[in-house]
């Protein structure tokens, strides 16, 4: 191929420093390119939160951005905007990720401004009580939005009591229950320089990134204990189907199973075979559930992979007089694949398509500083691109087979219907 492998010759090694106080620092210069992106992993998030405080770790993120001793809310926003860049932040299941989009002449002001929202927040009772409104809402445009919410509940529905069940935003019982003594317990425990990684792409150097780290006084922060709460072994209650009645036009359902976690050896093989059945327009649930007999508009396969475990899934929006019939066309497509495998064209090809997958991927320096922190976020060794490209090309038909057997097959799946009927 020959696009991934003149890319593969131009893949360098991120650069990679770790502070005295723990705190590790990557960063790739990316030839051509005129921005520098920049982001902290901090490596805690809703799989090491207690039942009970459900939803802290995305209010903590929230609540960062509410003001420092030094800048306030307005200030924090404006800080990197009115330079034309832009600063974010999402949560996900094991690490909160803040990210700024630069020129390179403001590496300096975004290291000052993402160290200040990160270790000096002030998280005051005031702002705690806007703040909870604010995530209550969220939760409530998320229960009125069927694609999202029905991915929770078939969460909860799979992992059942584990934390990879929890949602991400918390419950409309916990989140409010959070006070500022939490809030400030939680900080002080995750947000601390030896569980966080800081990386860039684009326009920049290791050696500038360092020293604008330490001028800002990331290198001086005090590192904390490592009190983050343990990620049980994953376990999930035996398949079945569950149905959560809505008032809505469509029946939204999801079927999923446990998969793999993090750097499996396996996970290539689970990919090639999950786009072969649902990964794109040529498909084997876009084909027959949409092409040929039109029984849904949108239909596809997604996958999640954790230290502890993962899930692989399939979504499929349809009708109420027809969502049986699509769910019952996606088993027949799962025990085809479980039973069939793929052929070694069909393996080929899907070699080839996730190659491209990857190669294409990397486009912005977005995808590279994401790829430079990813080693260090996931606690996996560092593999160069010419490395994931022959990984992929040594994945056999018997690999593939192997977790269409384990993962795939009808009857390992979870089902959660969300609308006016169950559809299985």
């Amino acid at each position: 191929m020959a696009i991934a492998e003149s890319l593969a010759d131009a893949d360098v090694r991120p650069e990679r420093t770790r502070f005295d106080n723990g705190l590790t620092v990557c960063s790739v210069h990316v030839p051509g390119v005129r921005s520098v992106s920049m982001g902290a992993w901090v490596r805690s998030a809703t799989a090491h939160e207690a039942a009970e405080q459900m939803g802290i770790s995305h209010l903590l993120e929230h609540m960062v951005f509410k003001g420092t001793a030094r800048r306030d809310a307005r200030t924090l926003a404006l800080a990197l905007e009115v330079r034309g860049g832009s600063l974010d932040a999402y949560t996900a299941r094991e690490h909160t990720s803040f990210e700024a989009r630069i020129l390179p002449a403001d590496l300096s002001l975004a290291c000052d401004v993402l160290g200040d929202l990160l270790f000096e927040p002030l998280l005051s009772a005031a702002d705690l009580a806007l703040e909870h409104k604010v995530v209550l809402e969220e939760i409530a445009t998320a229960e009125e939005t069927p694609e999202d919410i029905v991915f929770d509940l078939h969460a909860e529905a799979l992992w059942g009591t584990h934390p990879y069940g929890f949602p991400i935003l918390g419950t409309p019982e916990t989140v409010p229950a959070i006070d500022t003594a939490a809030l400030r317990a939680r900080h002080r425990a995750a947000y601390v320089p030896n569980d966080i990684v800081v990386a860039a792409a684009g326009d920049v150097t290791h050696a500038a990134l360092v020293a604008a780290l330490r001028q800002h006084g990331w290198e001086a922060r005090v590192p904390g204990a490592d009190v983050r709460r343990a990620v049980p072994a994953a376990a999930s209650p035996a398949p079945a189907s569950h149905f959560v009645e809505r008032d809505l036009t469509q029946v939204h359902v999801v079927l999923g199973a446990p998969a793999l976690p993090h750097g499996h050896p396996l996970r290539y093989a689970l990919a090639i075979a999950s786009n072969a059945l649902g990964g794109g327009m040529s498909s084997r649930l876009f084909q027959r559930v949409r092409e040929e007999l039109g029984l849904a508009y949108a239909v596809y396969t997604f996958s999640s992979a954790y230290a502890q475990g993962g899930m692989h899934g399939m979504y499929v929006a349809s009708a109420e007089e027809s969502a049986r019939d699509a769910v019952d066309v996606i088993r027949e497509e799962l025990e085809r694949l479980s039973r069939d495998g793929l052929d070694a064209t069909e393996v080929a090809d899907g070699r080839a398509q996730l190659k491209g997958q990857v190669v294409l991927g990397l486009e912005g320096s977005g995808a590279h500083m994401a790829r430079a922190a990813a080693p260090d976020v996931h606690g996996e060794p560092y593999r160069s691109l010419d490395d994931v490209l022959t990984e992929i090309d040594a994945v056999t038909s018997d690999d593939i087979a192997q977790v269409c057997a384990q993962m795939l097959t009808p009857a390992q799946q979870t089902i959660l219907s969300l609308g006016p009927r169950a559809a299985a």
